[in-house]
């Protein structure tokens, strides 16, 4: 009988312990207690205060694969098509396509496996830095005094700022494995913002500066993963460009150009050997001559990015993000001035008396970045019908409802009407507000995915001339939805780069390689060039 016990002992014990090794090595496993704390409010899990390591651990590694292993199955059907699109990934009907079944092709096509990322949060500092701008790494050195040698290439800069991780965080009074605020002491609200622009992630409305660090920390590890995935995409455009342009420069050449090639660079040719045999030659030495590598010539030409990832894709994003600077500019041209004043009112930015339009063009512009500060009367202007009459309805403001209740009543004056009742809660404060602000909350939480979706044509119509955007004549009803979005994003986000845009100008750089490819080659005869730049025109073409 004892011996009975002690093996079922064994055997639960054996279970306890199978059951529990995945867990024990987790990598919050060892956080702090401070460092769990702050993984949960950066991910809106609630937890008790006070509460012990144990029941925070707990609570983490409830909540670790929702957010961490498999962020995507909260994701809605148009968000997992889209994700499926940007791999390549084609569903046969996305809009039929059920949800699991989207879900079981996007768990297909993850950046990364569970091992993957659980090894991930347990080395933090060699990846979290990589989606940093030089400036950004620069700053953090020169803040935290690290010395960086010249001429501060972005490779050293990061070698310089992982190897200097722990210090700063212990200097700082912080951790390192989930990283404090103490990170991104050297980054302004601007910085932030920006970066969540650049990265295709929304600002949280309202924000603060903590609530911006919480969405930069959180989301470092997916635009990390995006980062790394466009730029190995970037790097096989480049190298595939690059062979197609060679190979037809070769082609171009005359027997003499080639011997001539051959003869600069030592590159033996035996005795008799044909046109054919010699350009076959001429390619079989390039990749020796001219490091043809897919992590260094093939990209570095094309000035699309250097030996470095972390390099190529922050030149690839500082050019989208200027093309999306460039976007924006060219949006609020269009912008009347009401629009314009309400976007600075929007983000608490003053607006001097008597502004011209251009002034006030400059002034959102510089705040193109700037996140918007609250709610304000504005955050109504994009409610639809129901949610308007509805807050109306629960304001407590007589004149309110009784603007809600009259018969034939449109969407433009509810608008005037909960601008009003706002204003007027606003000032007065206490409850009518607290109420305000709570409807608003849940309000645009449960509509946000489907703005504008009820509208009729009329009030998009109406709310477009609001921005002083003519509509083309024959717009569709969904054409006029995208065209209202558009300019809601932008006064909602201000200048925002989704992800997926970061290499969308990657092409242009590709035209820029020509002239290099040409001159390592050392085409000097006209003859030559001239066949070379037929070459470029019919390959442009064909890219």
């Amino acid at each position: 009988m004892r011996i009975a016990t002690a093996l079922v002992s064994l055997a639960l014990g054996a279970n306890v312990v199978l059951g529990s090794s995945w867990f024990s090595n987790a990598a919050y496993n060892k956080w702090h207690e401070t460092e769990l704390e702050r993984w949960l409010s950066d991910h809106d899990v609630p937890y008790p205060t006070p509460a012990d390591r144990k029941s925070l651990e707990k609570l983490v590694q409830a909540n670790w694969d929702t957010y961490i292993v498999t962020p995507y199955k909260d994701w809605d059907t148009e968000k997992l098509s889209e994700y499926l699109k940007l791999k390549g990934i084609e569903t046969k009907d996305s809009a039929a396509a059920s949800k699991d079944a989207l879900i079981n092709q996007v768990q297909g096509a993850w950046y990364e496996s569970e091992d993957k990322a659980q090894s991930a949060w347990t080395n933090v500092k060699d990846w979290i830095l990589d989606s940093w701008t030089d400036s950004q790494l620069k700053a953090f050195c020169d803040r935290n005094g690290i010395p960086v040698p010249q001429p501060r290439k972005r490779d050293t800069l990061l070698e310089k700022a992982r190897s200097s991780y722990e210090t700063v965080a212990q200097k700082a009074g912080g951790t390192a494995a989930y990283p404090g605020n103490w990170l991104y002491e050297s980054w302004t609200e601007s910085d932030l913002k920006e970066w969540l622009d650049t990265h295709g992630i929304p600002a949280p409305q309202p924000t603060t500066r903590d609530k911006l660090i919480a969405s930069v920390r959180r989301n470092s590890r997916l635009a990390y993963l995006r980062m790394q995935e466009q730029s190995e995409a970037a790097k096989s455009k480049a190298q595939a460009t690059y062979d197609y342009l060679t190979d037809k420069i070769i082609d171009s050449w005359s027997e003499s150009q080639l011997k001539e090639f051959c003869d600069k660079n030592s590159i033996s040719v035996p005795q008799g050997t044909k046109v054919n045999q010699l350009r076959a030659l001429v390619r079989k030495h390039r990749a020796e001559l001219l490091g043809d590598t897919v992590s260094a010539t093939a990209v570095s030409a094309f000035g699309a990015a250097t030996s470095n990832v972390g390099s190529g894709y922050a030149k690839a994003t500082d050019a989208a993000g200027q093309t999306a600077e460039d976007a924006f500019n060219k949006v609020i041209d269009t912008w009347s001035e009401t629009r314009l004043k309400a976007y600075l009112d929007a983000r608490g930015v003053p607006v001097p008396q008597g502004s011209k339009t251009n002034e006030l063009r400059a002034l959102v512009r510089k705040n193109a970045h700037k996140a918007a500060s609250g709610w304000t009367a504005w955050t109504f202007d994009d409610l639809s019908y129901d949610n308007l009459k509805a807050y109306l309805a629960s304001s407590g403001n007589a004149a309110a409802q009784k603007a809600a209740d009259k018969a034939g009543v449109t969407r433009e004056d509810l608008v005037k009407a909960a601008q009003s009742a706002y204003a007027s809660g606003s000032s007065a404060g206490g409850s009518s507000y607290a109420s305000a602000t709570s409807y608003l909350a849940s309000a645009t939480d449960s509509v946000k995915a489907a703005t504008f979706d009820t509208w009729s044509e009329s009030e998009l119509k109406s709310y477009l001339d609001s921005y002083g955007i003519p509509v083309p004549q024959g717009s569709t009803l969904n054409e006029l939805r995208a065209l209202a979005r558009r300019q809601y994003t932008y006064f909602k986000y201000g200048t925002s780069t989704p992800s997926e845009t970061v290499f969308a100008k990657i092409g242009e750089n590709v035209k820029g390689g020509w002239d290099w490819v040409m001159s390592q080659l050392n085409i000097g005869a006209d003859a030559a060039k001239k066949k070379a730049e037929e070459a470029k025109e019919k390959g442009h073409k064909e890219l």
